[in-house]
């Protein structure tokens, strides 16, 4: 064969060869890689788009929410909780509780709310430190005194997607109140103000049952103080026991307990908490949000709102959907009857209902054990919206109550 047919031969062998390879069902087939599974969000879940060093971080402040304080971190003399991870648990570490609770307490004299102060405050703590702890002394946990004739619960909240809240600069709060009343439908929430330590001036209250928290900041040195009894620059006087200030000269540590870096850590784990991820969307329901959105509910039940600017990338400029315009607004006698921040006692903030789906029980003092009952229970401005709840037929209540366990 001449050499120049020859190579034309060897180069033909050599491509069939290759082909035969890249063809199905001839040779070893080349299987194609599959593409990586998608990333799916679990609640507790840092948010997507974190730096390295601002996961670093993330990581460290969840080490100070999950780690259990004692004597020498300033616990007590009075607390509700050894970790903050102790009552946020559900379900996983940062997120809410449908079974720890805390008492809060307060009367009425001549038209007036008293939280008791003088007899340990509105909010009790119903632990406190003895010998068991290393403590000399054995301090008494709080109990209702009998002046209390308010006496309440309240759940342990979720804190998923809290940094896309604190984002949120606060006149988008006040033009949403001013939008509501705009609207004249009986719905309008107001926009809490209430003292931001730090800035030394009020500003609006985004956090809490009743928006009296401005900042994640705050509701973190809040949370310390208040919950495991550990002073901070924010907070630095300790809790007097069932209000008998005498006791704090048996407390095994005075002083500041913590110099701001506990709180500024837990503030920034709590910042990058991503938002609770939702159940798959289906037809049912795609169908019962429209309804949802239909009888009214999202006249207070916000589905998406916008962060503002942040030093956070992942936090800045984003949409969330957390259900909730965060406002204060007159629930009737769904209120708990405590004045605390700028609310009055028939006012409530609106709860999120995103991470909805992990709860077991409802309402701000998990009075209600099914979504059903949490909803007939809405007074107040809330009432029209919840008759129109009961006015829909059977298949649209499930759809609707579909839609809610989606959350």
């Amino acid at each position: 064969m001449p050499r120049k047919l020859f190579i034309i031969f060897l180069s033909t062998l050599v491509a069939f060869a290759a082909l035969a390879q890249q063809a199905p069902g001839r040779g070893r087939p080349t299987r194609p890689v599959p593409p990586p599974p998608p990333v799916t969000a679990t609640a507790g879940d840092a948010i997507q788009g974190l730096t390295a060093s601002e996961a670093a971080t993330f990581e460290a402040g969840l080490e100070e929410f999950s780690g259990v304080e004692d004597i020498a971190d300033g616990l007590g003399p009075v607390f509700n909780g050894r970790s903050c991870g102790e009552c946020h648990d559900a379900p996983a570490v940062g997120g809410g509780s449908s079974l720890h609770l805390v008492t809060r307490i307060g009367t009425r004299a001549n038209g007036t709310f008293d939280p008791l102060t003088n007899l340990g405050g509105s909010l009790m703590q119903d632990h406190a430190l003895g010998p068991a702890d290393g403590s000399t002394h054995q301090f008494r946990a709080e109990t209702a005194p009998a002046l209390a004739t308010i006496v309440v619960h309240r759940r342990t909240t979720p804190l998923f997607g809290l940094g896309l809240i604190d984002a949120t600069p606060d006149s988008d709060f006040v033009a949403l109140a001013q939008q509501q009343r705009a609207r004249n439908d009986g719905t309008a929430g107001r926009a809490p103000l209430v003292d931001n330590i730090r800035a030394g001036m009020k500003t609006i209250g985004k956090f809490g049952w009743k928006g009296q928290v401005p900042t994640l900041l705050q509701f973190a040195g809040d949370a310390y103080l208040n919950e495991m009894g550990i002073t901070n620059p924010l907070f630095p006087n300790e809790n007097c026991p069932n209000g008998d200030c005498s006791e704090l000269a048996y407390n095994p540590m005075p002083g500041m307990n913590d110099g701001e870096d506990g709180i500024r850590s837990l503030a920034e784990y709590m910042s990058m908490l991503a938002p609770p991820p939702r159940a798959a969307n289906t037809r049912d329901t795609t169908d019962g949000e429209a309804t949802f959105e239909r009888i009214g509910c999202t006249s207070c039940h916000v589905a998406t709102l916008h962060s503002g600017t942040s030093s956070i990338a992942a936090l800045s400029r984003q949409a969330y959907h957390p259900y909730s315009d965060f406002l204060l607004h007159d629930v009737g006698s769904l209120g708990d009857g405590i004045e605390q921040g700028d609310a009055n006692g028939r006012e409530m903030r609106t709860a999120p209902l995103w991470g909805l789906r992990f709860l077991t029980s409802y309402l701000h003092d998990g009075r209600a054990a099914t979504l059903d009952g949490a909803i007939i229970a809405h007074e107040g401005q809330a009432r029209a919206a919840r008759d129109r709840y009961n006015a829909l037929n059977r298949n649209e209540k499930d759809k609707l109550l579909t839609f809610l366990r989606s959350l």
